[in-house]
Parts: C-alpha cells; structure tokens; sequence
C-alpha cells in the first residue's frame, strides 16, 4: 500500500512582528526631522493597523515608512488591505490598513483551480480557512508547492504540516 502525503495551504502572519515593525515605525516617525511638530500616528488594534497624519503627503511617508519595516522584518505586505483615506479632526488625514489571515473562499477557488489545471495527480480539499492538498507521490506535493510560488494570487502563502 502507497501511504498518502500531504501539506497544507495558509495565508497567516505573525502578529509578533506586526507589533515589532508597528513599534519600529512609531520610533522612526518620532525620529525624522521631516515629521517635527507633526501629530502622525499609528496604533494597532486587533487586526487593523491605524494611520493618522497631519495631510496626505505625510499619510503616504508614513505608509512608505510602515511598508519597508514590515518587508524587513519578514512580513508581506500582500497582507495588508489599505482602506479609503477619510478626513479626521483638525485638517488630518486617515486611514485603515486591515491585515488580512487567512485564505478567503474565494481566493481558495482560484489556487485549486490552478493545481487542477496544472495535471498533477493530487487532491484538495478546502478546510475553513486553508487547504489541504494530499496525494501519493510527495514529488507531486513539492511541484504543486514550485506551481503557487510561481502564481500570484494577491496573498503571501505558506505550505506547512508536509507529511509524507
């Protein structure tokens, strides 16, 4: 009998460093001369990332600023999902930056549909928020695995629990 193997499909992040890139950021901004006298801020809370700043150009610093620590400290930002720009007290600017776990329904449709197109003999299976794929050969597994990295499906995936 040839055992099954098998691996998961996730989209997840490390609020760690999420907390550790949003702190960084906040130290940076107290830091630049170019934000002097400004009340830019940002604060996390649960899953969405605040963004305060004194007009739009700052907003946008502050943005660049958040986007290059997340990427140094090994968060994608194809996590984020940036809200409208909305209008706030006193001339300021915010903004909702959502960070996005998970893999949507949607989005698990799209990554099955591709590694069934792709002819591989191996099997997925959608569960809650991630996906199971599962076959015979676990070189079937690592080509899937090679075909994902390849794709862009707009989120950062993992492959982790690979059984053989």
């Amino acid at each position: 009998m040839a055992k099954d193997c098998s691996l998961d499909v996730v989209s997840d992040v490390d609020m760690q460093e999420v907390d550790n890139f949003i702190q960084q950021t906040v130290k940076e901004i107290s830091q630049r001369f170019d934000f002097r006298g400004s009340r830019s801020t940002v604060t996390l809370e649960k899953d969405t990332i605040k963004i305060l700043a004194d007009d739009e150009l700052k907003l946008k610093n502050v943005l660049d600023i958040l986007q290059a620590k997340a990427i140094k400290r090994g968060v994608s930002i194809k996590t984020f999902d940036y809200g409208k720009i909305e209008g706030a007290a006193h001339g300021c600017v915010r903004q909702a930056v959502t960070i996005k776990k998970g893999i949507s329904k949607e989005k698990a449709k799209d990554v099955i549909a591709a590694i069934k197109n792709s002819k591989l003999k191996v099997q997925t299976q959608i569960m809650e928020d991630q996906i199971r794929v599962s076959g015979k050969n676990k070189d079937d597994l690592q080509n899937v695995i090679s075909l994902l990295k390849q794709q862009d499906f707009g989120l950062d995936l993992q492959f982790i629990n690979f059984r053989s």
